[in-house]
């Protein structure tokens, strides 16, 4: 089982071999965290993710990560669920954004990842629920990763994973 960190602070600036980078299907960039990324990573990185489209919602793949800073190699791309009320097995698709990132980190040999809270922004999925998933998931999910940096964008994420961590 990895190490596992809460922060809070920018994704696209942490000391990690990949970034988890909340996509959309068509992997082409969105906005929040994906946005950011895409941003720091450059256009290319639209031009890989389009390669490897549609990505379905708790799949992941992997691209190099352009031009983020050393030592980020890679950004995994995960497709969170929309919230619709949580009857449509949203918590499943949640679980398997973490799960399927991690198994993608081992098959890219890296040993650190960070992860955004996914699913919170514009999918709408409720953070105190999803922050106990990603603990959960990634507690329970067999990787060779050793450190996994939660990255909270605001105080009351931080908040909500520091307490799943602890619970």
């Amino acid at each position: 089982m990895p190490v596992v960190e809460v922060v809070r602070g920018d994704i696209t600036s942490e000391d990690v071999d990949a970034v988890v980078t909340a996509a959309n299907e068509s992997l082409l960039g969105g906005g929040g965290v994906d946005g950011a990324v895409h941003r720091a990573a450059g256009p290319r990185l639209a031009q890989a993710g389009a390669a490897l489209a549609p990505c379905d919602p708790g799949d992941a793949v992997a691209t190099p990560a352009f031009d983020l800073d050393p030592p980020i190699r890679h950004v995994i791309h995960t497709v969170g669920p929309v919230w619709e009320g949580g009857g449509y097995g949203e918590a499943d698709v949640l679980a398997s954004c973490y799960r399927r990132s991690l198994a993608v980190a081992d098959e890219i040999g890296a040993r650190s990842v960070a992860f955004p809270a996914i699913a919170t922004g514009v999918y709408g999925f409720p953070a105190d629920q999803a922050a106990k998933i990603a603990i959960s998931t990634i507690s329970a999910t067999p990787t060779t990763v050793e450190r996994v940096r939660l990255v909270a964008f605001d105080d009351a994420t931080c908040d909500l994973l520091t307490a799943a961590l602890q619970g």
